[in-house]
């Protein structure tokens, strides 16, 4: 079941290893999707799926989530910008618990306010400085955003995972 609003950071007895993790940054149209690891801290923006009036493209999620084998999901939930609910929230909510349920795995919300503007941000500074020769595509804003989001949720894996 997924942690409630603004407890997003993942609870638990400490890895043994490195954990997987999946980054989902819910849209009405398009889900973007990240992966990392807890070691490396690095969040690698990766596809996104498919989501319409008949939900999101379970199958392509499903198989994914079978190829990169992730300990945990992190889900961005999102927020007006003055903090409070909007109807995506819910949706988004709906949506984390179902995958919850769908794949057996932890699945935490993760705050991603303005992750879209940082990931436009980055990847239209990328091409700027000529590291990025392709234009910038919604998918890609979305699949970077979910790296956003995962780097979020890494920073609070970290704090809480780091002996001090």
């Amino acid at each position: 079941m997924p942690d409630q609003a603004g407890s997003a950071a993942p609870t638990g007895p400490s890895p043994v290893g490195p954990l997987i993790v999946v980054a989902l940054d819910f849209g009405l149209k398009r889900i973007g999707i990240a992966s990392g690891d807890t070691l490396t801290r690095a969040a690698h923006p990766r596809s996104t799926i498919a989501n319409g009036p008949k939900g999101p493209d379970w199958t392509a999620l499903e198989r994914l989530l079978a190829d990169v084998r992730p300990a945990r999901i992190a889900v961005g939930e999102p927020y007006n910008a003055d903090g409070s609910v909007s109807p995506l929230t819910e949706a988004a909510r709906r949506f984390a618990a179902e995958l919850a349920q769908r794949s057996h795995l932890p699945v935490d919300l993760v705050d991603e306010r303005w992750s879209s503007q940082d990931a436009e941000e980055r990847l239209r500074d990328a091409r700027a400085s000529g590291e990025r020769r392709r234009r910038v595509t919604r998918e890609d804003i979305d699949a970077a955003a979910a790296a956003v989001i995962l780097e979020r949720w890494l920073e609070r894996w970290s704090k809480q995972h780091t002996r001090t």
